[in-house]
């Protein structure tokens, strides 16, 4: 069981996806990466066909050493691990840069992958949708198909401000204007977000989606804009895709089913169309890796850090709870965004055309991510990941970093965010892809 965690680790495990998403920004991210490609990276040919050949290997190996010293070098402290997959329409090739004396972690090492969940929650929407059991542009307070139950509970708990007016689609692209209680903070809590509030109190606390939407409802919480004028990122938003996916499949099936039931069933698990190893845990008690997993790590200063493990990840349903493989999650972003999983080629367009108020980069739960593709990132207790499909070179790529620097502030953490995004740009420049 896990033990409470210190107040300051528990705020900066809740607050982290609100800096992330103020942090991307693209053109700055290229423009250094190709500064640590000309740095570093070993005999880059314009080749846009890469050989399956012990020397691409060492350059895509060569390319995330470097990035992970330069990281260290700007950190002033160690780096556990840094790695990237990267499949090409040729090979697939893997680096794990670790610190002397570590062991690489592996392609098929576990982590927690966090709102790349938003990703696969947005491709079961669409299943639904191209199975006809709901209508993505419908309005959340409309009833599900053949049935007299609307997507959201019609009951005074459901009642938060600008319900009428949110269609699922607006939930996914987070134009809702749904108010984020695991990211923003909440009226009397000292400042806290709802979510870290009561998590830093009892770390095996079970939230629910009503709970997580009751100060939204008590406190008239909402974003300055109306349903599909604006964006904000969300989490709370995802959390109501939970509810919405549960009951559409509960009605369906005809029994009680889960977010979690329906993943496992039509888009992950040994009966889907490509199955991966990938886990959606919603039970407070539910809180190990598989083995073999990579630990995380929160640097709070120099010389004092917390590790994770265990973690209670029922808060975080359908928007960053899922674990899983830099495999697995390069097989499943690879499939789905070349049409060969459960979506359609017109379902995936969707994903693909950036129609987001306020965010071009942003469609249904997916990100467009200049010269990587489409596919999306995440942060949850230490975890950085990110992953991608880049249609016009037909690579994908999967990136992963174990680790929040916060020594010197959100700077330093930033800084982690960024390195994890350069060590994906200098592992396919290596191999002589353009990321101009």
């Amino acid at each position: 069981m896990q033990t409470s965690l210190p107040s300051p680790v528990a705020l900066l495990f809740s607050r982290i996806a609100l800096s992330i998403r103020r942090s991307l920004w693209r053109p700055w991210l290229v423009q250094a990466s190709l500064l640590y490609l000309i740095s570093f990276v070993i005999s880059c040919t314009d080749h846009r066909e890469p050989n399956p050949d012990e020397p691409n290997q060492l350059r895509v190996q060569a390319a995330v050493d470097s990035v992970r010293r330069v990281l260290e070098d700007s950190l002033g402290n160690g780096v556990p691990s840094l790695s990237v997959l990267i499949q090409t329409p040729n090979h697939t090739y893997f680096a794990s840069s670790v610190l002397a004396g570590k062991s690489p972690i592996t392609p098929q090492t576990y982590f927690r992958f966090a709102s790349n969940t938003k990703n696969f929650t947005a491709t079961a929407i669409l299943n639904m949708h191209e199975d006809g059991w709901l209508d993505y542009k419908a309005h959340i307070t409309d009833l599900i198909p053949g049935t007299n139950q609307p997507y959201v509970p019609a009951t005074a708990d459901w009642n938060f401000p600008n319900k009428g007016q949110i269609t699922i689609e607006h939930l996914l692209q987070h134009s809702a204007g749904v108010y984020d209680s695991d990211n923003d903070t909440i009226p009397g809590l000292n400042g806290e977000t709802y979510t870290n509030y009561r998590q830093s109190r009892d770390s095996t606390h079970q939230f629910t989606t009503e709970e997580l939407i009751k100060p939204l409802i008590n406190h008239q919480l909402k974003y300055p804009f109306p349903p599909g004028a604006g964006y904000h990122y969300s989490n709370t938003g995802y959390a109501i895709l939970s509810r919405i996916i549960e009951r559409v499949y509960s009605a369906k099936s005809g029994s009680a089913k889960t977010y979690a039931d329906y993943l496992h069933n039509y888009i992950t698990g040994p009966a889907s169309r490509v199955p991966i190893a990938v886990s959606f845990p919603y039970r407070a008690d539910d809180q190990a890796l598989p083995q073999p997993n990579v630990t995380s790590l929160i640097r709070q200063s120099p010389l004092w850090g917390v590790g994770f493990g265990p973690v209670n990840m029922s808060a975080h349903v359908a928007e960053g709870n899922g674990y899983g493989t830099m495999a697995a999650l390069n097989t499943y972003i690879r499939s789905l965004m070349r049409g060969e999983n459960v979506l359609s080629p017109q379902s995936v367009q969707l994903m693909q055309t950036n129609t987001s108020p306020a965010n071009p980069d942003y469609g249904l739960g997916s990100d467009r991510f200049t010269n990587l593709g489409y596919g999306h990132n995440g942060a949850i207790a230490g975890y950085l990941s990110l992953m991608a499909y880049d249609p016009a070179t037909d690579v994908s790529i999967v990136a992963m970093l174990p680790l929040w620097d916060f020594s010197r502030g959100e700077a330093s953490f930033l800084t982690c965010f960024r390195h994890m995004y350069y060590a994906g740009y200098a592992a396919k420049g290596a191999l002589g892809y353009p990321i101009k």
